[in-house]
């Protein structure tokens, strides 16, 4: 599925396109994963999609966007248990506008403790209004129709 480009120069992009001097911990022909600059956890990734998706809203329920939600995840978890396995606790997802900071679709990674504390209500769903969507809920909803069986 096409995307429309940004049409004002969003950060993410250049950070996919390796326009910036972010050091990235993973980089595919799909997703590239980095460091919050300003972490609210022990450790704290983002892992964006290279293609322009603005947000949550954008995805559409189908094989595409379940698939790259799906690996951005797998990156995620994969690079939390690499850099941070003696955590207990993880938390995956996304804010839904209005309360995303950039335009561009990106994954939260968190491994556990919140630094500071308070900042665990950054990362909690406000039900109908919105928040933060975790990783799992968010597929739950892109989760392609199962075909219809014919009848002969």
């Amino acid at each position: 599925m096409l995307r429309a480009p940004s049409s004002s120069p969003c950060i993410f992009c250049q950070i996919a396109r390796s326009s910036t001097s972010t050091t990235l911990l993973h980089s595919d022909e799909k997703v590239v994963a980095f460091q919050d600059i300003n972490p609210s956890a022990f450790r704290h990734y983002l892992v964006i999609p290279i293609e322009h998706i603005p947000t949550v809203k954008n995805l559409k329920r189908g094989a595409e966007d379940f698939a790259l939600v799906s690996h951005m995840l797998d990156v995620g978890q994969t690079l939390l248990h690499r850099d941070a396995p003696s955590s207990k606790h993880y938390r995956f997802g996304f804010h839904q506008p209005p309360f995303n900071s950039v335009d561009h679709l990106h994954l939260h990674c968190l491994a556990l403790p919140f630094i500071p504390s308070w900042k665990s209500i950054k990362y909690t769903s406000l039900g109908p209004l919105g928040g933060f969507i975790e990783a799992e809920k968010l597929l739950e909803k892109l989760k392609p129709f199962p075909p219809l069986a014919s009848s002969m």
